[in-house]
């Protein structure tokens, strides 16, 4: 699945590479076999495409796949090798600790000077140079310097032959020409590494963008273990791409005015890298639900009809498939879009007028037939049996029935509210009357009178 992260880090690429005329490149990083399946890939690229990545802009290149430039990666140690700049080691992770005394210090340099060749089972590790600094030029964090003596020799191939991820990223990037590489902080460490290695390379490297980590309510880095972090897992609940694609873009940026709703494309136009913050970004849902409702209810009528189609069918829909009527959902869906937050939300909003009784929900039951209950609803229906079938009339009725009993309207609502819809919060009662007709409003008020003994 596409984390959220990972989204967001593709829109900023993309925006960057749309503003300077450049591509945006998909590489698919498929040289382990066991976490290589092809509807993941394809996963990949429908997640994309739904925050408008598409592979037919001319801003596209790829997808590209390592597992095809296996062999000018192996080509790439071959070269460092013969230069001096790596070396073949026959040491195990056990004799490193034994010899350093633990488990947390790096690789010790042992096999360095021993002059060994290749035999299967031996790695190749990059002679990090001894003395002074790699410089990373990093467009949000600066310039942070990493002391070459703090480097590790580190493995650019392991035993079999097979290169590592440090050696074909850097050979990938040389050959797909990539110039700047905006990416998650967690992967700062590994910059130094591979900055070393573009340099061995004869290669000027990229200019580095390493983005501010997302952080739950609890400041935690998001975490696929405890936190809902797919994108495919927000649009399955009825987030709007569009309102995914705003939010996404202000997690850790900002346009510099006070505006927040606003198309991809004025966002587009105002990104800079150079302006995104370092501090830990906060993945606020209750935000981002703010922002899809502002959305939903942008929309005209027909595209949220539209839209909400999905959650109006199996699996979503709790009634019978052949109840569902179109005309009737188009009636009710003004009514509903400016209520959500979520599309999801819409089956609860509309189920009580597709199935054949009113919902059960105990909780809105009891709150709402309290002594007196049964005498509003009785003589409500006695009145809706021959009043004229329209909202105004409706609503005059129950006026009537609440100033008889000495109640506010909103007192005298929620009874008969619960009686016919199930629910105490939905739509507007006497616009839901209307369309749900007379005869089965008569019948629902019915059957909540004999459940209360009437």
């Amino acid at each position: 699945m596409f984390h959220v992260g990972g989204a967001r880090s593709a829109l900023y690429n993309w925006a960057v590479a749309r503003q300077s005329g450049g591509k945006f490149v998909l590489r698919i990083e498929d040289t382990d076999a066991a976490r290589n399946k092809a509807e993941w890939i394809d996963g990949i690229i429908s997640a994309l495409a739904s925050i408008g990545i598409h592979e037919e802009d001319p801003a596209f290149e790829g997808p590209f796949f390592q597992s095809q430039n296996a062999d000018r990666h192996r080509e790439a140690g071959l070269q460092l090798y013969a230069e001096g700049r790596a070396y073949y080691c026959d040491c195990a992770r056990e004799q490193v600790q034994e010899r350093t005394g633990s488990q947390q210090l790096g690789y010790d340099g042992f096999c360095r000077d021993r002059g060994l060749e290749y035999v299967e089972g031996r790695a190749l590790r990059f002679r990090t140079p001894d003395e002074g600094a790699t410089v990373v030029v990093d467009l949000i964090r600066g310039e942070p310097s990493f002391p070459n003596s703090a480097i590790e020799d580190f493995v650019i191939a392991r035993g079999d032959g097979s290169p590592v991820f440090l050696i074909a990223n850097v050979v990938d990037d040389l050959d797909e020409g990539i110039t700047q590489v905006i990416r998650g902080e967690e992967h700062l460490s590994n910059t130094p590494k591979q900055q070393l290695l573009w340099e061995a390379l004869g290669a000027i490297p990229p200019v580095w963008a390493h983005l501010p980590v997302i952080v739950n309510e609890k400041r935690q880095k998001l975490s696929k273990r405890r936190d809902k972090v797919a994108l495919e897992d927000y649009l399955a609940e009825g987030y709007l791409p569009d309102a995914m694609v705003n939010y996404l873009m202000l997690l850790g940026w900002g346009p510099g005015d006070d505006v927040e709703i606003r198309p991809y494309e004025e966002l587009e136009q105002r990104f800079r890298v150079e302006d995104v913050n370092t501090s830990p970004a906060f993945f606020d849902v209750k935000k981002l639900s703010a922002f899809n409702g502002e959305y939903l209810r942008a929309l005209p009528v027909e595209k949220f009809v539209e839209a909400a189609q999905p959650w109006l069918r199996e699996p979503y829909a709790t009634w019978r498939p052949e109840a569902y009527d179109a005309e009737v959902f188009a009636k009710l869906a003004e009514l509903a879009q400016t209520r959500l937050t979520v599309l999801g939300e819409i089956t609860k909003y509309v189920d009580w007028v597709f199935l054949d009784d009113a919902p059960e929900d105990e909780a809105s039951w009891t709150k709402a037939m309290k002594p007196g209950a049964e005498e509003i609803i009785k003589d409500a229906r006695e009145r809706y049996a021959s009043a004229e079938w329209n909202t105004e009339s409706l609503k005059a009725v129950l006026e009537e029935v609440a100033a008889a009993h000495e109640l506010k309207l909103g007192k005298a609502q929620a009874p008969v509210r619960v009686a016919v819809t199930g629910r105490t919060v939905g739509l507007p009662l006497f616009e839901s009357l209307e369309v749900l007709g007379r005869e089965r409003t008569l019948a629902r008020l019915d059957a909540a009178l004999a459940k209360l003994g009437g």
